[in-house]
């Protein structure tokens, strides 16, 4: 059995499902490294979910990521240190830094970033008229892991949405 780069990229099997506990994994992750108490995870009961006032064809998608900007120069994150951002969904970036996140990366990668920053197939959902409009910026949330400061961006990012006129937010954290 070898265990090059190019045998960890391929996709399992499909007889057989590979989930990860993400709950489990950072309560774990947080007790290995000495916390006294279990990671509590976010909640907002107070959050204002409700039916869209108009159909999903004629509204504007706004789109959130965890991942951050490259570098103009290099190789790493473009902001340092990490903060909320938007940037323009034209033209769709071919490469966003994920590195520094947690993700499983011998079972997978972060090459293709349509799989977490679908910004293509959202112009394709445009042009089928399954979606009103992307916005003209997407929004980037880089991963803190602190609930204060969460609560903080959201306050930006909300903002930003509704400068963009922005009816639907999808979040896809990595």
């Amino acid at each position: 059995m070898t265990d090059s780069a190019s045998d960890r990229r391929r996709p399992p099997s499909p007889t057989h499902r590979h989930a990860v506990s993400y709950i489990d994994k950072s309560r774990e992750y947080y007790s290995a490294h000495g916390y006294e108490q279990p990671y509590r995870w976010a909640t907002n009961t107070d959050a204002p979910f409700t039916p869209l006032a108009a159909p999903l064809s004629s509204a504007t998608v706004g789109l959130v990521t965890t991942s951050s900007r490259f570098a103009d120069h290099g190789d790493g994150p473009a902001d340092e240190p990490k903060r909320v951002y938007a940037a323009p969904t034209d033209p769709a970036p071919e490469r966003m830094f994920t590195m520094d996140l947690s993700w499983d990366k011998q079972a997978t990668n972060t090459d293709d970033v349509e799989t977490f920053l679908p910004i293509r197939r959202l112009r394709e959902l445009e042009a089928d008229g399954r979606i009103g409009r992307l916005a003209d910026r997407f929004y980037g949330v880089p991963t803190e892991y602190s609930q204060r400061r969460t609560a903080e961006d959201a306050v930006a990012i909300e903002a930003w949405c509704r400068e963009d006129d922005v009816d639907v937010v999808l979040l896809v954290p990595l």
